[in-house]
Order: structure tokens, then sequence, then C-alpha cells
């Protein structure tokens, strides 16, 4: 059979005057086209290569796209050549493209937040649904393909997080979600592993250290013996204190709580972000934070804090939004607390765990902060707490400089 492809212009233009990139596919003199989702100004197309000029901002990713869709429609024309098939341009466009349709970049990021939402991850989902937007939105087009993502592409992308006044972390963030979802495809054979753009003599995702601020012991006592604070702000501070007093106790944790979890003098509880099952012996300075809730104390399955009470424990959408609410709610009362105390910090519920760590320094075995601190690695312990030890670096430095 007579059959060919190539990339051309359509002469169809959009309201800026952009002519649409397609691949023609034709059979005896009759064509067809699939679109491939981007439009080309005029004086950017090399009409007698059939590629995209240099002049063009993304002409490296378009280029490879080209040459990506010209490679696959001619495999599958050798493929149907040889099986004898004898068909038509519009049949052999539906063999090359039907089966493709899934192999955009945003089709199996869909599937991967998909799959977050069917676990439950909604914390993980809130912040990686933007993070796949972000990318949607500096191509300015859902038909991204995995070739295009080259390491140009990456430069250039974080040069746009830039702008968005986005913090380095984030921008890190946003590369490893992009890697996350590159790694599915290339498992799923949508892409070959020849394009994959990170890695040795690629592009490197290093996250960047970060300072982690915690109250010093002083301002813990400051904190703790707060005045004339109102009702909301005498509860986060109770929910911070209670954080802190068991090492940093994290705030979906926290608020999931309830009365039966308390016996033998212990607080026993499972950990939402990695269902550890663990407890705590009740220190003296929370007994006072319990007994100012006691007399709303329903049952013994009531939870302790009274944001969950009104959630939808069968919706995980619905307890999801509580907490979220819940956190901001109390991370605004929080930074009234610091303004009336003089205290020149940024506080939030999660600086509770920070400002355990501040505190304990190197007064704790490394292996008894891992449990406490519920770290699946000692690793992680280690790293952690390194922001918070100094003492050997200042008696260094003490030494060499006080003469």
């Amino acid at each position: 059979m007579s059959s060919n492809s190539k990339v051309v212009l359509r002469k169809k233009p959009n309201k800026k005057g952009w002519y649409p990139l397609a691949i023609r596919i034709t059979k005896n003199r009759r064509s067809t086209y699939h679109y491939l989702g981007h439009y080309v100004d005029l004086t950017h197309w090399d009409e007698k290569n059939l590629r995209v000029k240099k002049s063009h901002p993304n002409a490296s990713s378009l280029n490879s796209l080209i040459a990506s869709k010209i490679l696959e429609a001619n495999k599958t024309l050798v493929k149907l050549q040889s099986n004898s098939k004898d068909l038509s341009a519009n049949q052999i466009k539906d063999a090359i493209y039907t089966q493709s349709n899934s192999n955009t970049f945003n089709e199996i990021a869909n599937d991967y937040l998909f799959e977050l939402e069917s676990l439950n991850k909604l914390s993980q989902l809130s912040a990686d649904k933007v993070r796949v937007n972000h990318l949607i939105n500096f191509y300015k087009s859902k038909q991204l393909s995995f070739e295009e993502i080259d390491e140009e592409f990456i430069r250039k992308f974080k040069i746009y997080l830039n702008k968005l006044n986005l913090s380095e972390r984030s921008i890190v963030n946003n590369l490893v979600v992009i890697r996350t979802i590159f790694n599915r495809a290339i498992k799923r054979k949508v892409v070959d592993r020849k394009y994959y753009p990170f890695g040795f003599g690629k592009i490197r995702i290093k996250f960047p250290e970060t300072e982690k601020v915690g109250l010093s012991k002083e301002e813990v006592i400051q904190f703790e013996c707060a005045k004339n604070l109102t009702s909301n702000e005498t509860h986060a501070r109770n929910m911070w204190l209670f954080s802190l007093y068991f090492a940093g106790i994290r705030v979906a944790d926290l608020l999931s709580i309830k009365w039966s979890d308390i016996y033998d003098g212990r607080l026993h509880y499972r950990m939402n972000k990695n269902s550890k099952l663990l407890s705590l012996k009740l220190p003296e300075k929370v007994l006072p934070i319990l007994k100012y809730y006691k007399s709303d104390k329903q049952s013994d399955e009531d939870f302790i804090f009274p944001e969950m009470k009104k959630a939808d424990l069968n919706n995980p959408k619905d307890v999801y939004a509580k907490i979220k609410t819940a956190t901001k709610k109390i991370n605004k009362y929080l930074i009234n607390i610091l303004e009336k105390i003089q205290v020149d910090k940024k506080v939030t519920m999660h600086t509770a765990r920070h400002t355990f760590g501040h505190i304990s320094e190197d007064k704790i075995p490394i292996k008894t902060l891992q449990k406490l601190y519920r770290h699946s690695s000692i690793t992680t312990t280690i790293n952690y707490q390194a922001n918070f030890i100094h003492k050997d670096a200042d008696d260094a430095l003490d030494n060499v400089i006080n003469f």
C-alpha cells in the first residue's frame, strides 16, 4: 500500500494567527491529520526541513516531539505493511493513535493523582495536584509528551517556577513529582528510558538544607505562662503544648486522639503517616490540658479535641478538610500568642516538633529520639537532629578565635 506520514502546518490559524502542528497520514493521495496540540507562527516554521526554527523559545522541545511522533507513525506504517493490511488513511490514523491517547504526561499524571486519592493520601494529593498543574500551565497545553521533557525543558520550567516566587524546596518538590510520573511512564513502556532527563550527567535533584526554627526553653516557659489569652488562643496553646510534650505529634494524629487512647497512664495511638502504633507515658504537664477538655467528654470514644467531633469519619475528604481548616485556624492564633509574649519567631503547629529537637539537643540517645520522633530510619533522625546540635561546632570556633 502507498502510504506515508510527515509533519505539516495546517492552514487553519487560531485567534493569534498561529498555525497548528499536525502529522499528516496519506494513503493513495487521501490524507488525514493528527494534531499535536501546538501552534506555531509562520515566521518560526522551517518549511524546507519541516521543523521549528531555533528562533522559537521552545524549538528544541517541539522538534523532539515532532521527531518522536513521526517515528511512532512510521513504525506503525511499517508494521501494517508487513501485515499486509490494506487500510484507509483514517484507519491508519486510528491504528497509530488510538493506543497512544494515554501517553501524554497529563494522562499518566492523572492516573498517579487518582491513585493517591484512592489510597486516601489526600495531603499529598492536594500538594501534587498543584505541582502537576504548574507544569501544564507552563507548557500551555495538556498534550505534553514525555520526549519533550528534556534537560532544557526542565531548566526553563525551573525559571518559570522561580518567577512564581516559589521557594527552592518547593521547586525541588515540583521536580520530584515530574520524576515520579516519568518513572511510571517508563515502567508502563510509554516512553523509552533513554529520554529520562534525571540522574548522573543530567538533571540532578538535590534537596536544599532548610532551617528548622524552634523555641528555646526560656521561650517555651513564656509560652506556657502567657496571660490574657482568648478561648481560641488558649485552645491553640493547649494543642501546641500537647504536641510538644509528646515530642512533636503531627497535627493530624493529635486531632484524632480519643479518650479511649489514654489508659494505664499512657497515650496509645496509631500514626496517620505510616500506621505505626505507639505508646508513650503521659507527662505530668499534659494532665491540666486533658482536664481542660474533660467536661466536653461524651464517651470514651469521643475525641479529646473538638475539631473532629463533627467530621464524617467515613469520608476521608471531609476528615482531611477538617484537619486542614483546624491547622490553619490554630496557626493563626499561635501568631497572636507569640505577639503577646513578644517572641519574634514564626511558630506553627509543626514548630512544636522542631522545638522538641531544639530543647533536646544531644541530651537523648539517638535511638531513643528515633522512637520519639517516630522515624522509620535512624538516618532521618540523625539528619533531623543535626539542625539543633551546635555545641561541638561552637566550642571549636571559640577554641580557635578566643586568644
